[in-house]
């Protein structure tokens, strides 16, 4: 398994949550925030932004993982992801499965998916874990 720090675990929620509050969820309320960590240490955040349309949206994952392979990051280490319908998150909020399948495209079974409530609580899987068949060419 991957091993970040607890420090960068609890840094990584906090980023998660911050992006939170930024998200564009005015249909359904939902508003989910990301941060990923590469392997160099390098961070990208992600929010949701959803669409009137509901297929153009995308989720804060893909969002964080779009920023990152766009400037040439193809190596990472954790994500974490915080989401829910409230002003602070009541529960877990774990990727949904298109988003398990992109995370599947760049990162091995050991990638860490950390899902936050506060930068304290969270819960933390292996991508194995929450993808066991993942779709590989």
């Amino acid at each position: 398994m991957a091993e970040i720090s607890k420090k960068q675990l609890e840094l990584l929620c906090s980023q998660a949550l911050e992006a939170r509050e930024i998200s564009y969820a005015p249909y359904s309320r939902f508003r989910v925030g990301a941060a990923l960590l590469a392997k160099d240490g390098q961070v990208f955040t992600g929010c949701n932004i959803e669409n009137g349309a509901y297929s153009p949206s995308i989720c804060a994952e893909r969002v964080a993982f779009a920023k990152a392979v766009s400037e040439g990051c193809r190596e990472f280490k954790a994500i974490a992801v915080a989401g829910g319908a409230g002003e602070v998150p009541d529960d877990y909020c774990p990727p949904c499965g298109v988003c398990r399948q992109v995370m599947a495209e760049f990162c091995g079974p050991d990638f860490l998916i950390i899902l936050a409530k506060t930068p304290s609580d969270c819960k933390t899987y292996t991508l194995s874990e929450i993808l066991p068949l993942a779709f590989k060419l």
